[in-house]
Formats: C-alpha cells, structure tokens, sequence
C-alpha cells in the first residue's frame, strides 16, 4: 500500500510541476513578445552648440545610451553602432 501511495503523490507532484512550468513559459513568452513589439526609444539629438555644452549633451547620450544596453534593451552591435554615430558629431 505504501508504494501506491508514494506513486500516487509522485504523479500528483509531476502534473502540478509541468502546469507550472507551462503557465511560466507562457508569462515568459508574452512578456519577450511585448519586449519586442515595443520599439526602443531613440536617444534625443540635438545640434551642437559651444564646445562644452556639446560634450555635455554627448555623454548625456552616451550615458543613456549605456542604461538602455544595461537594461537589454539594445544589444551590443547596436550600442557600438549608436556609440560610434554619436562620438562621431
């Protein structure tokens, strides 16, 4: 009697642990899906005044152009890309 027991308890366990990993991959799935439709917003340009205030507005972009990478929004093809056209004016 104990072994159907223990084999009833086993089969519970299983079915509850594959709704649970399905419902997660769901989840998982719907948010990389909304990831990816939502366009990443492209950092403000603007054009460049004095020397200090365009290097100020550089790293400025620079910056928030790290934090989009950070949070893996932009990958790193992207990033160098986007970093090379703004150190390059």
């Amino acid at each position: 009697m104990g072994l159907l027991r223990t084999a009833g308890r086993v089969a519970v366990a299983s079915s509850v642990h594959g709704r649970v990993q399905r419902r997660q991959a769901q989840r998982w799935a719907a948010q990389d899906q909304a990831a990816a439709s939502t366009p990443p917003a492209a950092p403000p340009t603007a054009p460049p005044g004095t020397g200090n205030d365009a290097m100020a507005h550089q790293l400025a972009l620079l910056t928030q152009l790290g934090e989009l990478r950070a949070a893996g929004v932009l990958t790193d093809a992207e990033f160098e890309a986007k970093k090379a056209r703004i150190l390059a004016g």
